[in-house]
This record gives C-alpha cells, sequence and structure tokens, in this order.
C-alpha cells in the first residue's frame, strides 16, 4: 500500500498527480493555478517549472502530509538522455534540461522540505506516458503505443502488457520524431509549437493533401515497428504563415498533406504491432494521441478492435502515469481511471460565499440543469462551472461553454466569445444512449472527446454549429452514471428542442489557461459575452449583473 506523488516538469505542461493505494485521488496542471498556458512564458526555458502549486494542492486533496509519502515519481529519466551533439538534432537546450532532471530532487526540496530525495524516482518519459494509458484503462491486457516530440533520446514507444508489466518492442530514436514533424509544420504556418498543434489539425481538414507523395519520400516505417523522419524544407512546399488566423489554401493542402501521412503512418505501426502481440485493444498516450482525426482514422482502419486514449495524453499525463508506474512496481494494485474529473472542487456553501463577497447577484433554481435548459433553448450561451475540474486540455462538462447546436451562427458566435480563429470547431455534447443515432464511425461510449465521428444522413442541418468542414463532429458522450447533472441538461434540453444535443467548448478565452476556480470564472464571465454563469446550484445573469446600481 503506497501514496505516489507524480510529477511532470522537463518540457511543458507541468503537472502533478497522486496515486493512493493503487487508487488516483488527484491531478492537475499547474496552468490552472498559476494561469500560464501550457507553462509557457517569453523565456525558452522557461517550462522547465516544478508544479509546486498542482502538488501541493493533490496532497492537501487527499489530506497528506508531505513526510507520508512513499515515493515521487519523475516522469523523464536524465540518465537516458543524449546532449545535442553533430548526430542528434534537437534544440540548444537538452543539455540544460537535463541537468536540471537530475538536479529536481533538490530543486523539489524547497517544495517539501520534509521529503528525503531516496523516495524520488525517475520513470522514463515514454514509459510514464505508456503506463498513463495502460494501467489507467480497463483492460487486463492490450498492446500500447506512445508518440510525442521527444523524451529523452527518444520519440515512440510500442510494447505489449498483460496484468500491468509492461514489454518494450520497439522504439524510436530521435531526431527521427512524428511529434517534432508536427511541431515543425505548426511553426512553420506561425503557430506556437507544442501549443497550438490542435489548430493545424483543424486547419488539415480543409485543404486538399496535394503534397502527399512528398510526405510519403519524408516520412517512412520500415516493417521493424520504426520509422524515418527526413528534415522538410517547408518553404519549398508553403509561404510562412503568420499565425493569424487566416484561412491560407496553400497553409490548409500542407497541413492536409502532413495530417493524411501522420494517419497513414499510425495505422502502419499499428498493424506491426498487432501482429507482434495478437491483443484486441491498443492503448495510446502521448501528444500525437491528442490528434482525434489520426486516432480515428486507426480506430476505423486500423487492426484493433478498440483503442484507449488517456484524457490527458500530453505531457501533463505523464505525471499520472509516472505515480501509477512506481505505485505498481511497488505492490499496488492499480484501479483503472473511471473519470477525467480529478482537479479542484468547491462546494455550495463555498460558491455561495464566494458570489456574495464579489457582490454578485445570483439565482438559486430548484433544479440548475433545467434552468440551463431552458436558457440553451433560447440560444444563450452559458458558462458551465460545476463539479470537480477536468484533467486534461479538453472541457468535459465540468469547465465549460454551453449553447445551442441548432444555430449555424453559434460557431462564429463561440469563436467571438473566445477570441480564436473563425476555422476553428466546437464540439457537440451528446447523451450516450442517443450518440448512435446522431453519429457513426468512431468508438461509442467517447467520454473524453478524443476521437472524430461522422454525422449520420439527416442530422447535420439540425446541428449545424457542432458539424466541422469535413462532415464529421469531436463528440463526448454524457453517461447518467457519471455525470447525472450534465445528463439531466442534455435531456431537459431534448425535451425542449428535440435536440439530444449541446454545443460544448472550453470555458475560457484565447490563450488563457481553461477557468478552474470561482474567481477564473468571474473573471471570464464579466469579460466575454456569455450570457449566464451556471455555478454550483447558483445561476448569475448577464443583465442581472450589469444591472447594479
Amino acid at each position: 500500500m503506497a501514496t505516489v506523488l507524480g510529477i511532470n516538469g522537463v518540457f511543458h505542461d507541468s503537472a502533478a498527480a497522486l496515486v493512493v493505494d493503487g487508487e488516483i485521488v488527484a491531478a492537475a496542471e499547474e496552468e490552472r493555478f498559476n494561469r500560464r498556458k501550457h507553462g509557457k512564458v517569453p523565456v525558452p526555458f522557461s517550462t522547465w517549472e516544478l508544479p509546486e502549486l498542482s502538488a501541493r494542492w493533490c496532497l492537501e486533496e487527499a489530506g497528506i502530509a508531505a513526510a507520508d509519502l512513499d515515493a515521487i515519481a519523475y516522469s523523464y529519466d536524465p540518465a537516458l538522455a543524449q546532449a545535442p551533439g553533430p548526430d542528434l538534432t534537437v534544440d540548444e537546450w537538452e543539455g540544460l534540461r537535463t541537468l536540471y532532471a537530475q538536479r529536481s530532487p533538490l530543486f523539489l526540496r524547497t517544495v517539501f522540505p520534509d521529503v528525503d530525495t531516496e523516495r524520488f524516482r525517475f520513470v522514463a518519459h515514454h514509459v510514464a506516458h505508456a503506463a498513463s494509458a495502460y494501467l489507467a484503462a480497463p483492460f487486463p491486457s492490450s498492446a500500447v503505443m506512445t508518440l510525442d516530440g521527444r523524451g529523452e533520446r527518444s520519440s515512440f514507444l510500442a510494447g505489449h502488457v498483460v496484468d500491468g508489466e509492461l514489454e518494450v518492442l520497439a522504439d524510436n530514436r530521435l531526431p527521427n520524431s512524428l511529434g517534432l514533424l508536427y511541431e515543425e509544420l505548426t511553426a512553420h504556418l506561425g503557430y506556437r509549437r507544442s501549443s497550438d498543434e490542435y489548430k493545424v489539425m483543424a486547419l488539415a481538414s480543409y485543404g486538399q493533401p496535394r503534397h502527399l507523395e512528398r510526405f510519403r519520400q519524408l516520412v517512412r516505417t520500415d516493417g521493424r515497428g520504426s520509422f524515418v523522419t527526413e528534415a522538410v524544407d517547408w518553404h519549398e512546399l508553403a509561404p510562412a504563415g503568420r499565425g493569424d488566423g487566416t484561412l491560407d489554401p496553400a497553409h490548409a493542402d500542407l497541413a492536409s498533406s502532413v495530417q493524411v501521412r501522420l494517419q497513414e503512418v499510425l495505422v502502419e505501426l499499428a498493424r506491426w504491432l498487432h501482429e507482434r502481440t495478437g491483443e484486441r485493444v491498443l492503448t495510446m498516450a502521448g501528444g500525437v494521441a491528442l490528434n482525434c482525426v489520426a486516432n480515428t482514422h486507426v480506430f476505423e482502419h486500423g487492426p484493433f478492435d478498440d483503442v484507449w486514449v488517456q484524457p490527458a495524453a500530453g505531457d501533463a499525463g505523464t505525471a499520472l502515469g509516472a505515480a501509477l508506474k512506481v505505485a505498481h512496481d511497488l505492490g499496488d494494485r492499480v484501479q483503472p481511471l473511471r473519470t477525467a474529473a480529478l482537479g479542484r472542487r468547491w462546494d455550495d456553501d463555498e460558491l455561495r460565499r464566494r458570489l456574495e463577497t464579489a457582490k454578485v447577484p445570483y439565482e438559486e433554481p430548484a433544479d440548475v440543469a433545467e434552468a440551463v435548459a431552458e436558457v440553451l433553448a433560447d440560444d444563450g450561451v452559458v458558462a458551465w462551472f460545476q463539479g470537480r475540474s477536468e484533467f486534461g486540455p479538453r472541457a468535459l462538462g465540468k469547465r465549460s461553454l454551453l449553447a445551442h447546436p441548432g444555430r449555424a451562427e453559434n460557431l462564429e458566435r463561440l469563436n467571438d466569445v473566445k477570441g480564436r480563429e473563425q476555422f476553428r470547431p466546437v464540439a457537440p455534447m451528446v447523451l450516450l444512449e442517443r450518440a448512435k443515432d446522431v453519429f457513426e464511425g468512431g468508438p461509442v461510449p467517447s467520454p473524453f472527446m478524443l476521437f472524430t465521428h461522422r454525422v449520420r444522413n439527416g442530422w447535420a442541418e439540425r446541428i449545424p454549429a457542432v458539424v466541422h468542414v469535413d462532415g464529421t463532429a469531436r463528440i463526448q458522450t454524457v453517461d447518467s452514471t457519471d455525470d447525472p447533472l450534465m445528463h439531466r441538461c442534455l435531456s431537459a434540453f431534448e425535451r425542449r428542442t428535440g435536440l439530444p444535443i449541446v454545443v460544448n467548448t472550453s470555458l475560457n478565452t484565447a490563450g488563457r489557461p481553461m477557468v478552474d476556480d470561482p474567481r477564473d470564472a468571474l473573471e471570464c464571465f464579466g469579460s466575454a459575452p456569455i450570457d449566464v454563469l451556471a455555478i454550483g446550484p447558483f445561476l448569475v445573469r448577464r443583465g442581472a449583473l450589469f444591472a447594479r446600481p
């Protein structure tokens, strides 16, 4: 029986997670506390921040003192890293990054002075990614695949897991990296690498893969569970972008070409892995596994019956994976992840006090779910702040902006509310029992919004706000057992409109982390054209807020 704190503080998305006796108790990104998205400020190595605030909160949430920790698991092993050299094209900070990781036990003593550094355990980056998938998934055995930009010397791991024991079957050494390829594309188009790749994924749907044959030459699998990514002259293919949200056809075609080749390579790797393992389930993590279009391609065209992706599949999730791996190694029977709602929460009394302290007029309806459904049916935009916040980059009905899916103009409206590019889609949240009536092609249930689904005939014109340009939607299914409040809201909305769906996008504005605590919610509500804030059992109406004397 062990208490393990997991830490990610190497590349970006600094985070902490706590596992107690094999149970996931808490997990949160540091950005939710310090309000720096992805931990980034304009200093190149500022991303190397220990998740001091989120780690403290994890312990407080569990009522555990730092001295009671059996282990602290860090999701990077400096012994496996390699400094830059003539045969390894990595950024100039790699040597400093490794030194930082080596000294992280000493840095952590400034946060938790009572923790003996002997309790500190390094976990290889891709092993932490893999463990965040195979140990969190509800399967006793699986194939596992992790892909990202880089971790120590590698960019990829493929393996076979039985009863929590990982056999690594293949890895891929830098500079070959699908994640870095996508990062380079993102930077060439003028967006922030290791941050805005999801924008490029959305942009790809507007283009044609005109450069696909070129990328088939540049990115090749070898039939042995590995791949090669050759250097790309991006300027030869398309001019550099400004990252200003302009929908340039040349940029869309380039994004489409890389996206399609990524999907093909993932299927080729999955087929090789299936031949080696014979497993029916593939579990996935790593930043590339946040590419929901590619995940769906693997699900539909790959050899596995099921594909399970961990909701915080990016680097934040390695904090969870490191903690789960060390807990397993210490003899605990790790319990599967039951929900992504692992972050902070406030009870009703605390929320009431916050509203009264802020002198914000509020209502307390008999049922906030019914009241919100009424607002949505009348085409209002609702900020939804309920329960524990989500772990990972997707809003999953805890910190969400909600709207009517039947109004096509609500896509532009929400992108204006958030201050982001108009080519960006918003997502549908759908009752689990109705999902297959409306969508096809991806896995159902799909509770973590990590796959796309095709919209069935006859439905696209009924829910135009959530249908992407390619006829797909990135759905989240809502189960009455897992989230009874949101399920009631969706059911109430369906009774009023005939639609078992609402628009769901993250509760934040461009460049800001997702709202996490009540103050964040009030700031966002006060600064953006949102009609109603549903915070716990209370409603704050915009008209009432700005009608005060």
